[in-house]
């Protein structure tokens, strides 16, 4: 039999291994796909900066070669002196000047006029088509515009012309009346009336709409944009620096790059960004599963920890996410400290800090320069954990968010000063974020009210309301059995004494034992503390008397969750006895039936053994504080002796192997049951009787 269950018990503590090792990697991986889903695939240029404002943060080298784009203004600008500047390209046509030509000859002969005259017309038309005559309008619209030169194109061969050098049909015949005039004189001139020569000049010249629009836009697409260029690794701005107009043209160039770069390598280089990103975030929760593995194993095996634990980083990494992606608050604003201030109440403060460093260095992910960021939460971190190590005032919530404020702006300042801000540079709307973030802290109160309810924790805050008197189950204790009320609050304070010298939780313990025999409420006069006179139970058998007293571990728990009790509360309830017997009621029943095998589990409390110290520690003052009260005297002796005995007793049956007190918590508690029961128990002096003086 034995080796068999040797099997079973290594086959069951096998299963129980798996189990853990598929709980830690779910709560891995499901935070994991949770974070990196919301980690940028791509570079976020996430700086804000004003034109002739200092740069804010510390030096921002390019991670890549860019070119410096100019700006909207400056490409306006240089669009329009193209435009301005843009020779428009006309078509000559070449038959023009010999219809001309050949009507002044064929006009020239019905009107006789003499073969000197028609020379010097034809002369002056060769001059004037030479330089190409065109529309009324298209010539005003170029002069109009400014356009100095155009593009004359004859027979595919394009040639620049003086705008001012060309004509329309009006300036051609005020030209040829002039010429006439300078050669021949007047007479010549009143001859070019017969001719009708103004209706005979033609158009040479046709506006080519359609190549000069083609010719424009490809003029504005080839024009540079660029007005230099970056290179990798090369600083654009330091903290401090003047947003100059050079400056801000780089960092909106820079911007642009990024989104670009962002939009080419969206599926080439994804793959690897995801790989890199996901390995990263998986290294961060495994260490805190390796930190929980080795230190903390209690939290893994009470799975409700470690799920808060992970919900508390993924929550705080989603709503990081949200602002800085939708940018709707500074991340500044953002409550990191709470997630500490959350865990040490619950928790401890070892882990508290530890899963705030891995919060902080998560979220540092989403942002473009994290130095200030990493820096300051880490020291607030700091401060929230030491200024909270218990709560049980409302009043220590606010000042705990005070000292936060306080902290964030000496730091923030002090992190400027030493990066090479001047003090008058410090922009005072960072400061009012800090204040802003001191404020949300306060809604840490509500959220411990909702994680109690969500995950069964119980605060130090709802442990001093239940310890309260005037809560409705203590005081029907009071009232129905005082004796055990007053032995409760015994235990309590020996209790708190020792929890307070080994280190653990004292709100805890003191709680825990003041509840810890509610169930004597039920039948309080068949327990010794309650009972004036004969006992109940000289008319009970052994077995029965057994069955009352173990009845009060389950009497307890109906009436702890009648009146909602946490179930930290119960714990204590169901421990405070763990496996014990009933060893005054077993001897009587073995000394009654010396030839009976004997059914110690008639005699037997249901437990389970205690699984905390805590636990440990009500148990060890409950046994102490009853059994003291049956000292024949309370001298130094015969306290150190029952208190030797009674803890001794206990390590050597076995009640604490479930749970992590050590022999060096064990030994303190023993001095502090010492010394508090001698001072509980100490002899008082008699007082002197006053004595009637004697009659002589």
């Amino acid at each position: 039999m034995k080796p068999k269950k040797i099997r079973t018990k290594k086959l069951q503590e096998q299963r129980r291994r798996q189990r853990l090792f598929l709980f830690k990697s779910l709560l891995v991986v499901v935070s994991a796909i949770l974070i990196v889903y919301l980690i940028p695939r791509h570079n976020e240029f996430s700086y804000n900066y004003e034109l002739n404002q200092p740069w804010r943060y510390g030096a921002l080298l390019s991670s890549q070669k860019f070119n410096i784009l100019m700006s909207d203004s400056a490409i306006t600008h240089q669009r329009d002196s193209i435009v301005r500047h843009f020779s428009p390209y006309f078509l000559r046509d070449t038959n023009a000047k010999a219809y001309v030509v050949q009507a002044v000859k064929s006009i020239a002969r019905k009107s006789d006029l003499d073969s000197r005259t028609v020379s010097v017309l034809i002369s002056s038309l060769d001059s004037i088509y030479g330089h190409g005559i065109m529309s009324s309008g298209s010539r005003d619209s170029l002069l109009h515009s400014e356009t100095e030169r155009i593009r004359v194109v004859t027979n595919n061969i394009a040639s620049l012309c003086e705008t001012s050098a060309t004509f329309t049909p009006k300036t051609a015949y005020q030209f040829v009346r002039a010429y006439l005039s300078e050669r021949l004189g007047d007479d010549a001139v009143s001859g070019l009336s017969a001719l009708n020569l103004d209706a005979i000049i033609a158009i040479d010249l046709t506006y080519d709409a359609a190549k000069n629009r083609s010719e424009l836009e490809d003029e504005l697409s080839s024009a540079s944009s660029v007005m230099g260029f970056v290179s990798a690794n090369e600083k654009i701005v330091d903290r401090g620096d003047i947003v100059t107009g050079e400056v801000f043209q780089k960092l909106r160039s820079y911007q642009r790059a990024l989104e670009s770069g962002n939009e080419q390598d969206s599926h080439s280089g994804e793959m690897f960004l995801l790989l890199g990103q996901s390995l990263l975030v998986l290294i961060i929760l495994s260490l805190l599963v390796a930190y929980l593995s080795i230190y903390r194993t209690e939290y893994l095996e009470k799975r409700r920890c470690s799920v808060l634990l992970f919900s508390l980083v993924v929550i705080f990494f989603v709503a990081a996410a949200l602002m800085v992606q939708h940018r709707f608050f500074h991340i500044f604003i953002m409550p990191c400290c709470m997630l500490p201030i959350i865990i040490r109440i619950f928790l401890d403060s070892r882990t508290a800090f530890t899963f705030h460093c891995a919060t902080v260095i998560l979220i540092s992910l989403l942002l473009s320069n994290p130095y200030d960021f990493i820096i300051l939460q880490m020291i607030a971190g700091l401060i929230a954990i030491l200024d909270l190590r218990e709560l049980t005032q409302r009043s220590q919530i606010i000042h705990a968010a005070v000292s936060i404020i306080i902290v964030y702006v000496l730091s923030y300042c002090a992190y400027q000063l030493a990066t090479g801000t001047e003090l008058k540079d410090i922009e005072p709307r960072s400061l009012a974020y800090f204040v802003i973030n001191g404020v949300l802290l306060l809604f840490t109160y509500p959220l411990l009210w909702l994680i109690e309810k969500m995950f069964g924790f119980v605060s130090d805050v709802t442990l001093v309301e239940l310890s309260n008197i005037n809560h409705p189950l203590l005081r029907q204790l009071s009232e129905e059995a005082p004796g055990t009320f007053q032995h409760s609050l015994q235990v309590a304070n020996l209790a708190a004494d020792v929890a307070k010298r080994v280190n653990a939780k004292v709100q805890l313990v003191r709680t825990g034992a003041l509840y810890h025999d509610i169930g004597k409420t039920d039948r309080p006069v068949f327990f010794t503390e309650n009972q004036n006179g004969a006992s109940p139970h000289k008319h009970m058998s052994s077995t029965k008397s057994a069955e009352v007293i173990i009845a009060h571990v389950r009497k307890g728990l109906e009436l702890a969750d009648k009146y909602g009790l946490p179930q930290a509360i119960k714990d204590f309830i169901s421990t405070h006895h763990g496996l014990g017997k009933t060893k005054y009621f077993l001897v009587t029943y073995r000394n009654e039936h010396p030839d009976e095998t004997v059914d110690e589990s008639l005699f037997t409390y249901p437990g389970p053994n205690p699984q905390t110290k805590e636990e440990a520690i009500l148990m060890m003052s409950d046994a102490v504080e009853a059994a003291s009260r049956s000292l024949p005297e309370y001298t130094e002796d015969c306290i150190s002796s029952l208190v030797e005995r009674i803890v001794d007793g206990l390590v050597a049956e076995g009640f604490f192997r479930e749970c992590p007190i050590t022999f060096r918590d064990i030994h303190d508690s023993k001095d502090v049951f010492r010394n508090r029961l001698m001072n509980i128990y100490h002899t008082r002096i008699s007082y002197p009787e006053l004595q009637s003086p004697r009659k002589d």
